[in-house]
C-alpha cells in the first residue's frame, strides 16, 4: 500500500541498507501468517470443530484487516512507516504468544478469534509498511526500477506465503501445535530485534497536518474499481479458505503436510505469475521518454474480460465433481488454470487503481482500494466454512462463479484507458 505518498515524499537517493531490513521483516512476518493460518485451521477441524466454527475464528482476522487497511495510511503519516512496521511486528509476537502460552483448555472459540485478530492487525501494518517503503528510495525519474522493484516485492510475498502454507501444516504433522507456535514467535522476535537494532534513522517524516477523511475515495472510478475488488477477492477465499483445504483433508485423504504443500505450491506459482504480469504488459506498450504510453496497456474492458474468463473455471471444477470425473485431477488442474488467470486480473486491478488515482492523492485511492481488497476476503472467509458445510465444495464453486461474474458486470462501468496518458510504474502490485 502506497502510504509513504502520505508520509514524506519521495528521495532521489535512500537507505537501501533500511529497504533491506524491512523487505526481510515482511518476508519473515508473511511467513509466520501463511503457518498460522494452516496450523489454525488444521488444529481446530482436528478437534472437531466444523468447517463453519473453523470459519468464524479467522472473522476477526479479516475483519480487523478492513480496519487496519482504513486507519493505517492515516496512521502512517501521522506516525512514520517505522512505528507501523515495529508496532506491527511486535502485535505478530503478542498473537502467537496467546496461542503459544495458555494451556489448551483456554483455546476456545472467542480466544483465538481475538488472537486473530492481533494477527490480521500485524500483518496489515507490516505489509503496508514494507510496500510504502519503496517509495522513499527510489528517484521520482527511476520510474522502471520502481516498477520492477514492486514486481519483485509482490511476487517475493506471495511465494513466501505458499511457503508458510507448506511450514505451517509441516510443522504441525511433526511437533504438534504449541511448539509450531514457539517456533513461529521467534522467527517474529528474530525480525523484530534484528530490524530494530540495524535499522538506522526513520522511514519516512510524520506529517502530524494529515487527515483521516482523506483515505475515502470521491473518485466515482476509483470507487467502481474497488466495489468490483471485493467480488474479485471473494470469488477466491469462499473455497479456498475453509473450503478447499478441509476437502482435500478429508474427501481426498491427504494429510496436513501435503495439503499445506500443495497449497503452498499454488500460492507461489501465483506469486510468480503476479510478478510476471507487468513484464507481459509492458512488452505491449511502446514508451517514450517522458513515460508516455503509445501502445496497449489495460484498461477497464481488460478487467472486465477477465472476470469473466475467470468464472468459466470454477463453472467448469464444479461441474466435473459433481459429473463424477476423478476429483484429485479435477481440483488440481482446475485451481492451476483459475490461478492463472486470478493471479493476472489482480494484478490489472492493481494497475489500474494507480492509474485512476490522482498523483497527489494516491495513498489515499491505494488505501481505500485495500479496504476493498479485505471486505472480499472477509466474505469470502465466511461463506467458505458455511457454504461447505451446507453444500459442499461443489457450492462454494458455484458462489464463486456468482461473485466472479458480479466484479465483472460491475467492471463493465470501470473508464477506458486514454492513449498517450502516463505510464503508472507500480503495476503489479497485487496485494492478497
Amino acid at each position: 500500500m502506497a502510504t509513504a505518498d502520505i508520509a514524506a515524499p519521495r528521495t532521489a537517493s535512500g537507505d537501501l541498507r533500511n529497504y533491506i531490513l524491512v523487505t526481510g521483516a515482511y518476508w519473515a512476518d508473511t511467513i509466520t501468517d501463511g503457518a498460522l493460518r494452516m496450523l489454525v485451521l488444521f488444529y481446530f477441524y482436528q478437534l472437531g470443530y466444523s468447517p463453519f466454527q473453523v470459519a468464524m475464528l479467522f472473522l476477526f482476522y479479516e475483519i480487523f484487516g478492513v480496519v487496519t487497511n482504513l486507519f493505517g495510511g492515516y496512521l502512517a503519516a501521522r506516525l512514520g512507516l517505522k512505528s507501523t512496521l515495529f508496532s506491527g511486528l511486535g502485535v505478530q509476537f503478542v498473537a502467537l504468544s496467546m496461542l503459544a502460552l495458555p494451556d489448551a483448555a483456554w483455546l476456545t472459540v472467542p480466544y483465538v478469534m481475538a488472537a486473530q485478530a492481533l494477527s490480521g492487525i500485524a500483518k496489515d501494518l507490516t505489509k503496508m509498511s514494507s510496500k510504502s517503503a519503496i517509495k522513499l528510495i527510489v528517484a521520482e525519474d527511476a520510474q522502471s526500477t520502481l516498477f520492477k522493484w514492486v514486481a519483485i516485492l509482490t511476487g517475493s510475498k506471495n511465494a513466501l506465503k505458499g511457503v508458510g502454507f507448506f511450514v505451517g501444516g509441516l510443522l504441525l504433522f511433526l511437533v504438534g501445535f504449541r511448539t509450531a507456535i514457539f517456533i513461529l514467535a521467534g522467527l517474529v522476535m528474530t525480525a523484530l530485534v534484528v530490524t530494530a537494532i540495524l535499522m538506522r534513522g526513520d522511514l519516512g517524516k510524520a506529517n502530524k497536518k494529515a487527515k483521516f477523511r482523506q483515505m475515502f475515495s470521491h473518485n466515482r472510478a476509483v470507487n467502481i474499481l474497488a466495489a468490483a475488488r471485493v467480488f474479485l477477492f471473494a470469488s477466491r477465499d469462499v473455497w479456498f479458505v475453509v473450503g478447499l483445504p478441509v476437502f482435500l483433508y478429508t474427501v481426498l485423504g491427504w494429510n496436513f503436510w501435503q495439503v499445506g504443500g500443495f497449497l503452498a505450491i499454488w500460492v507461489i506459482g501465483y506469486g510468480f505469475v503476479q510478478a510476471s504480469a507487468p513484464e507481459v504488459i509492458k512488452r505491449r506498450m511502446q514508451v517514450d521518454e517522458a513515460g508516455i504510453a503509445h501502445g496497449s496497456v489495460p484498461d477497464g474492458q481488460t478487467a472486465m474480460w477477465l472476470a469473466f474468463v475467470l468464472a468459466a473455471f470454477p463453472a467448469g471444477i464444479a461441474i466435473l465433481l459433481a459429473s463424477g470425473v476423478e476429483p484429485s485431477l479435477t481440483v488440481i488442474a482446475g485451481l492451476i488454470a483459475f490461478g492463472i488467470i486470478f493471479a493476472m486480473n489482480s494484478s490489472v486491478h492493481s494497475y489500474l487503481i494507480l492509474a485512476y488515482t490522482e498523483s497527489d492523492k494516491a495513498a489515499m485511492g491505494v488505501g481505500f482500494y485495500y479496504m476493498a481488497n479485505a471486505l472480499g476476503r472477509l466474505a469470502g472467509t465466511v461463506l467458505s466454512g458455511a457454504v461447505y458445510q451446507i453444500w459442499g465444495l461443489v457450492g462454494c464453486l458455484w458462489f464463486a462463479v456468482a461473485f466472479v461474474l458480479a466484479a465483472g458486470i460491475i467492471s463493465v462501468a470501470l473508464p477506458r484507458r486514454e492513449a498517450g496518458a502516463p505510464v503508472v510504474a507500480a503495476f503489479g502490485d497485487g496485494g492478497d
